[in-house]
């Protein structure tokens, strides 16, 4: 019996695909009414701690829409409470004792997955047992920069001066938090991919806050470190850097085989900075699911002709916003679907 590679897989891989596949970030939370649903009867961390409600968390938009992806639902900062920090949420991520020195750097150990987040495996496992073959499921972690911005700040930022200003006065102590970072979330992506998860994302929210001497310099070395020491595995490996459009060169020089991109460029600029084995994933602006059905349909067939032919996923510039009507979800998804087949 002859065994099909989602579509998901295979644009990410260069092969031909029916149609161009499509998912999207943060596509199992708020905006779903039954998701809200499972959160008025428990709080945040007990939903990402409990792998069976994770797992129908995970499952909820595929149920409903014709995605080609699922993704884990977890959060980025769930193997650092792993590691010994306490995390709350409120709504961001807050911590009450930063790490901002050697004494703090102490309590930060280096994580094991299986002792240390048994959860997150388990929901990937139950996942795969129900996910449909021809969607791909996607694990995921945050990149050093950005988990390094919340655990020195202690809180979300527009800036997190406190964590930029921090990596220029200490420089050692910053690069032996990022080395940490980088060891830990090199084991938990490999955990996920042993547990069944598809393809691993890695999210640097916050990587273009930086300039290009200090993002080349602080943010990038970690990242390669890890998309680097995955290449084994076999399975696609998405890097996403917000607000990246200045560090295309960078980033075409990594070991990914994704690149996310937000919305703030095109998709055919984007491939002119990057290596023609490398797909694209994005890049549509999560305000336009707000618009006119007909004025949505233009926006996404023009992203969809931008992009070009093949190694290309569908998804939105940035997370999706949780007061999107789900309808304009679906309508999205059936665009993405109908438009010429990709090659």
């Amino acid at each position: 019996m002859t065994v099909l590679t989602p579509p998901l897989l295979a644009a990410m891989r260069g092969q031909p695909t029916p149609h161009t596949p499509v998912w999207i970030m943060r596509q199992a939370g708020r905006y779903l009414p039954e998701y809200r649903a499972i959160r008025a009867k428990t709080d945040f961390l007990t939903l990402t701690r409990t792998p069976e409600l994770a797992a129908e968390v995970t499952l909820q938009p595929i149920r409903r829409f014709a995605l080609d992806g699922a993704i884990l639902f977890s959060d980025i900062m769930t193997p650092v409470e792993g590691m010994g920090v306490g995390v709350d949420f409120a709504p961001g991520p807050v911590i009450a004792q930063p790490i901002r020195t050697a004494a703090d750097l102490a309590r930060l150990h280096t994580l094991d997955p299986q002792r240390d987040v048994p959860y997150v495996l388990e929901s990937i496992r139950i996942v795969r047992r129900e996910l449909p073959a021809h969607v791909g499921l996607i694990g995921f972690a945050g990149a050093p920069f950005t988990l390094f911005c919340y655990l020195v700040s202690g809180k979300p930022s527009k800036e997190f001066g406190t964590a930029r200003a921090f990596l220029q006065r200490e420089p050692e102590l910053s690069a032996q938090i990022l080395d940490r970072l980088a060891e830990s979330m090199t084991l938990y992506l490999r955990a996920q991919i042993d547990a069944g998860a598809q393809a691993v994302m890695l999210f640097d929210s916050w990587g273009g806050l930086l300039g290009r001497d200090d993002y080349a310099r602080v943010a990038l070395p970690p990242v390669r470190r890890i998309l680097s020491a995955l290449k084994d595995t076999g399975v696609p490996l998405i890097y996403f850097c917000n607000n990246s459009w200045t560090l295309l060169d960078f980033i075409a020089d990594l070991p990914a085989d994704v690149v996310g991109l937000d919305w703030r460029g095109t998709l055919s600029t984007a491939r002119k900075h990057l290596r023609p084995d490398q797909a694209v994933q994005g890049n549509l602006d999560p305000a336009v699911l707000f618009a006119a059905p007909d004025v949505l349909a233009a926006r996404v067939n023009a992203l969809l002709d931008d992009a070009g032919p093949g190694r290309h996923v569908f998804n939105l510039g940035h997370g999706i916003w949780p007061e999107t009507d789900p309808d304009a979800v679906a309508r999205l998804v059936d665009l993405v679907h109908a438009h010429r087949p990709a090659r």
